[in-house]
């Protein structure tokens, strides 16, 4: 059988096609990626003053996912759109065009020959928890094909692994804590294999990259306004003689950054932020963004008054923790002074040295990996409060586990279709094997006495 799901993001969409043998759907779930599509164009919410043409971006993909899906399957196809942090923002600023975004996606998805299941907004929560189980799934945490047996088996001393999902708007956190204990509504529970766990996930909106970009521009704007200097502080990647200029309209466009600052001139007119080449400036700008004043002298507490237990585990940080410490050649198993190091090294290189040395595909995000690799130790250190020792823990050499993709779409479709069994995968036998045993001996002793009464 196969399954589909696009992965509606902030600032993109994905379609994953997952397949798995019918013949054992509910005794194995063992699912496998078949096809990966990423969808032409920005997100799904940055359609909101044409919301048909969300709905025509899907096309060339679902063309492409039919060509790998048999015909005679295709009808039985579950297939499900999931929006992210991208269409939450969109919905707490214009929910009819949210709603509107989506029908137009609706629509186009019940246009092909497949069995459509919806096209919903998921909570931050359920993001993380899902990314929580494919991470798990895809390195056999829950369960692992043993070939003695025949049969699929929990692993003996299994590591469950926390996920860190960042995303263009919002970033998520969800692990297993020591103890069994979790307050608020950030517990998350789950029967999966037969075993029972509780999580505890969070996700934070406005805190996705792309968000804090324009939340650390507007800031370093602010400050520049509340100065009354004729030059920023800083720009996103402080790199000696790289400039850039924005509008200060474009801050009314998202929730995040919409809120009324004194310190901002009324009206709109651009404005030039200059690179100052200051890599401790940097970190200290994006610091800002976050309110550690809220948590007082709490250690279960993040940033802006959030709970959360100490972290513990092995972590796998995904998406664009991945990509931007990829770009910066930073690699598991470096200790975090070295790490700290090479986004130094990387922050103070004047821009015409860096321009020089990327490619051209490069050069467009270039400005912004300083700010972010900032942006990402702030996060995992101050605020999720990972240390020297822990850090070692986190591995972000993970775009694929096998052959699929991680992220929470996986988690996502074995949740909708059931293809986690709530309790362990049944053995082959009918019977445990004393019973077994004790039926077949009943059974052959049965036998002989008909025959000797027959005799008889």
């Amino acid at each position: 059988q196969y399954g589909m799901v696009f992965d509606a993001g902030s600032s993109h969409t994905s379609l994953f096609v997952y397949e798995w043998d019918s013949d054992k759907e509910n005794d194995t779930g063992v699912v496998s990626q078949t096809l990966s599509c990423d969808v032409q164009g920005q997100g799904i919410s940055s359609y909101a003053n044409d919301p048909p043409k969300a709905g025509d971006s899907l096309r060339e993909c679902l063309d492409k996912a039919l060509k790998v899906i048999p015909a005679a399957k295709q009808l039985d196809v579950p297939a499900y759109l999931g929006a992210t942090a991208g269409m939450r923002l969109l919905r707490e600023q214009n929910s009819s065009a949210a709603e509107q975004v989506l029908a137009e996606v609706a629509k186009t998805m019940r246009e092909y020959p497949v069995a459509f299941k919806g096209a919903r907004v998921l909570t931050g929560e359920q993001e993380g928890a899902y990314g929580w189980i494919t991470i798990n799934y895809l390195l056999e945490s829950f369960t692992k094909y043993s070939p003695k047996a025949h049969t699929w088996v929990r692993p003996e001393a299994a590591s469950i692994f926390g996920a860190l999902d960042l995303g263009g708007a919002s970033t998520q956190i969800s692990f297993v804590p020591e103890g069994s204990a979790i307050n608020g509504d950030e517990a998350c529970e789950f029967t999966l294999y037969g075993y029972s766990y509780n999580i505890y996930t969070h996700s934070y909106l406005c805190y996705g990259q792309n968000e804090m970009l324009k939340r650390l521009a507007k800031e370093l704007i602010a400050v520049r306004e509340e100065r009354g200097r004729n030059w920023a502080l800083l720009l996103y990647q402080p790199q000696a003689y790289y400039n850039e200029t924005v509008s200060l309209s474009s801050f009314r466009t998202s929730p995040c950054t919409n809120r009324s600052d004194p310190r901002l001139p009324l009206g709109d007119r651009n404005v030039t932020l200059e690179g100052r080449g200051d890599a401790s400036g940097c970190l200290a700008a994006v610091r800002k963004l976050f309110n550690f004043s809220a948590c007082g002298q709490r250690q279960d507490c993040t940033f802006d008054g959030v709970y959360q237990p100490p972290v513990s585990g092995q972590f796998i940080a995904f998406s664009a923790f991945y990509y931007n410490f990829k770009f910066l050649n930073l690699t598991e198993g470096q200790s975090l002074a070295t790490v700290r190091d090479t986004i130094e090294r990387f922050c103070t290189r004047s821009w015409e040295d860096l321009s020089s040395s990327y490619p051209e595909e490069n050069r467009e995000r270039l400005p912004k990996y300083c700010a972010n690799a900032n942006y990402i130790l702030t996060l995992l250190l101050d605020a999720y409060k990972f240390n020297e020792t822990s850090w070692n823990n986190i591995f972000f050499q993970m775009k694929q586990a096998g052959s699929a993709n991680v992220g929470w779409t996986l988690g996502y479709m074995l949740n909708l279709t059931n293809l986690i069994p709530a309790e362990a995968p049944a053995r082959m036998k009918g019977h445990i094997p004393s019973l077994w045993a004790a039926a077949v001996a009943f059974i052959i002793l049965t036998l002989a006495l008909g025959l000797a009464a027959l005799l008889l």
